[in-house]
């Protein structure tokens, strides 16, 4: 635990969980579309659902999205800012089932078409899980650059994209595999300590039996 986990971060907005948590939610989504959102069809969940519009967590969510950090003073302005950005969004309650209390579905379009489902938590303090993607188990914070690959579940793709980090310098922090079922698609969730280069991104996507590589850096927009 460090000092962060017990005050909180700095930010604009009455609550870290609420506020603030949705702001990164939407920033790191934003930054997992790797493109500017056009559209955005957001589903609250529990907590989010029941006290969020109190605590400011939609106009929260939707300035993440614009790119704002947690301590922008315009975020109360959000929708406005995103109606001149035209940027379209609609706002409904789900149930998500046993997940966390403060959980959100979002489905992204971006401005080139590329689109992106998210569903992820707002845990305590600021800190966010990014907990599935595209509808596959995806467990991640957004701390760390984050290399996400959604392959054909074969032999070799896990070699592949380690042996391409290893050429480059990059260490992996932590790795997760997942998949649907056997010979299906699959995906690795890979958190590195150094930024992906973006000519390595292009190499992945090219690879045989890669179906998607979806990217979160942590350099600035």
């Amino acid at each position: 635990m460090n000092l962060l986990d017990i005050i909180g971060p700095v930010m604009v907005g009455p609550s870290s969980s609420h506020t603030a948590g949705a702001v990164r939610i939407g920033r790191v989504s934003r930054k997992l579309l790797a493109e500017e959102v056009k559209e955005a069809k957001i589903y609250f969940h529990g907590s989010f659902l029941a006290t969020g519009k109190g605590h400011g967590t939609d106009k929260a969510l939707i300035a993440g999205l614009l790119g704002m950090q947690v301590d922008d003073p315009a975020i109360p302005d959000s929708f406005r800012i995103a109606e001149k950005r035209e940027m379209r969004f609609s706002l409904e309650g789900i149930d998500l089932g046993d997940v966390h209390p403060n959980s959100v579905k979002m489905n992204l379009t971006g401005i080139s078409g590329r689109t992106l489902e998210v569903i992820a938590a707002s845990i305590g303090g600021g800190r966010i899980q990014i907990c599935e993607l595209d509808g596959i188990t995806a467990n991640f914070s957004g701390d760390y650059p984050t290399l996400i690959v959604h392959n054909i579940d074969q032999p070799g793709h896990v070699t592949e994209v380690t042996s391409m980090l290893a050429h480059k310098g990059v260490n992996i922090a932590t790795m997760q595999l997942y998949r649907k079922s056997r010979g299906g698609n699959a995906v690795m969730v890979i958190e590195c300590d150094q930024e992906v280069p973006k000519e390595s991104l292009a190499w992945l996507e090219h690879l045989e039996g890669i179906l998607k590589v979806t990217y979160c850096s942590l350099v600035e927009e």
